[in-house]
């Protein structure tokens, strides 16, 4: 979808603001959402993509307003409602409701490693075949889809150069609905900032930009 939060190559937008020393976190309660946003993800009920979607569907004024983790607070709160994990009214008071069911068995940090690591295919699949070769001129599609997609404006329609084949992964664009894992080969393509932004670009700088298959097309 086109929304604000696609920025690349936006002008205008301020400076980025470098802060010597950054904590991991800027107040406690940014690690208290981490570790709920892992503990929920666990349970298995959505996956990356859609909870990127979630972001995605964010008011245009409040994905500006929001810090990074209020923007996870709402994701998850969205997500956990939308799934069953917890009702409006819970959400809205903090509290469980008498009757409500626990998870079994309990989620604790002595299994969160176990938890995240299973289940994740690798990415050599020789049974999916590479659409494209290292060293193919390619064109990123023109493409407007109204769901997530990891191909950003600026490079649609845009001439580049497959530089490295990362292998086989997850399509987001389907995962993102639940439309299944769609895995194919993720490449990486070089594009000119002359070819992105015109002539008034600097001709010594490049993008490089991880592409699915189905988001370039032959040259």
């Amino acid at each position: 979808m086109n929304g604000v939060h696609d920025m690349g190559g936006m002008q205008n937008m301020g400076a980025i603001e470098y802060e010597k020393d950054e904590p991991v976190f800027h107040a406690p309660w940014e690690g208290r959402i981490y570790a709920l946003n892992r503990a929920l993800r666990a349970l298995g009920k959505w996956n990356l993509d859609a909870w990127r979607r979630e972001i995605e569907l964010l008011p245009p004024a409040e994905y500006l307003r929001m810090s990074y983790y209020e923007k996870w607070v709402q994701i998850i709160s969205t997500l956990a409602v939308k799934h069953g994990d917890i009702t409006q009214a819970e959400l809205a008071s903090g509290k469980p409701a008498p009757d409500s069911p626990k998870v079994k068995p309990p989620f604790t940090a002595a299994m969160s490693s176990r938890l995240f690591s299973r289940g994740i295919p690798s990415s050599q699949d020789a049974k999916v075949r590479p659409i494209f070769r290292v060293g193919q001129r390619v064109r990123a599609r023109n493409i407007n889809p109204p769901g997530h997609t990891r191909l950003p404006r600026y490079a649609r329609g845009k001439v580049g150069t497959l530089l490295r084949d990362h292998g086989v992964y997850t399509f987001p664009d389907t995962n993102a609905h639940f439309l299944g894992e769609k895995r194919q080969h993720v490449y990486s393509v070089r594009f000119t900032a002359r070819e992105l932004w015109g002539e008034r670009a600097s001709p010594r700088d490049s993008v490089h930009l991880d592409m699915w298959d189905d988001y370039l097309e032959r040259a």
